[in-house]
């Protein structure tokens, strides 16, 4: 599906691999993309200045960013005091649903980029959410995309307004441009579209180098699908990992 001249549409943007290549096809498809990143007190917030450095270099019309605070509700190790699961020299993800799984965080995501949605009058939001190649979260999957699609039609005055036309979808559509991808596919995919990979961050549990800058562990559960990811596909990987871990290590 490609875009209206002009048309608007929400990208949700986390600083990620799979969002930065969502954002990719987004603008390649002719939408006039504004991203939109959520600070919700994440352990691994060096995925907001990501965030907005990708945003940047993709050319998106702008971006924006909402903070709200899921550390109240915790229960992940991603918001509350609990280790990120390491297992070095590991190639697979262990099957279940991880302590990195945040509650109904896509839930809140998709809910406040439909919210900004509706405000700019955008009718397509997109999302990099993986349903192949990825750590076992229930919101990826996509019966939750076509179950919360439908929620946000009939819950909304844009979703009202146009519940009467035969010939419209409805007031949003939800697109998922990777949830039938691999990682390998996704990351040829963005290297196609020119995804300034080296400007994304994927780690759970990044540490700083001197001078600021994120290094990945190279140890859980998203660095091993990054990791495998890139060797796929056959693409160098420009991830900066710690010191001893996997990877190119620079």
């Amino acid at each position: 599906m490609s875009a209206s001249r002009g048309e608007r549409a929400v990208v949700l943007l986390s600083g990620g691999l799979d969002s930065a290549t969502a954002l990719a096809v987004a603008m390649d498809q002719g939408f006039r993309c504004v991203t939109l990143a959520i600070d919700y007190g994440q352990r691994h917030r060096v995925e907001l200045a990501a965030a907005r450095a990708v945003s940047a270099r993709a050319g998106a019309a702008e971006h924006r960013q909402i903070a709200i605070d899921l550390r109240a509700i915790g229960g992940s190790a991603l918001t509350a005091d609990i280790d990120v699961p390491k297992r070095p020299g590991a190639t697979e993800v262990e099957p279940g649903i991880p302590i990195t799984y945040v509650p109904a965080r896509n839930l809140i995501f998709l809910s406040l980029a439909g919210a900004l949605a509706e405000t700019l009058a955008a009718r397509a939001i997109f999302v990099g959410v993986n349903a192949v190649d990825y750590s076992g979260y229930p919101d990826c999957r996509r019966a939750f995309i076509d179950a919360f699609g439908a929620a946000l039609n009939l819950g909304t005055r844009a979703g009202v307004e146009h519940a009467g036309d035969a010939h419209d979808a409805g007031a949003f559509v939800i697109h998922t441009p990777l949830d039938a991808l691999s990682k390998a596919e996704i990351i040829r995919l963005g290297h196609r579209l020119g995804v300034a990979y080296e400007l994304t961050t994927s780690c759970y549990d990044p540490s700083l180098d001197a001078e600021g800058r994120p290094l990945a562990c190279g140890a859980c559960d998203s660095c091993v699908l990054r990791a495998r990811g890139f060797a796929e596909a056959g693409v160098a990987d420009p991830t900066r990992y710690l010191a001893g871990s996997r990877g190119n290590g620079r």
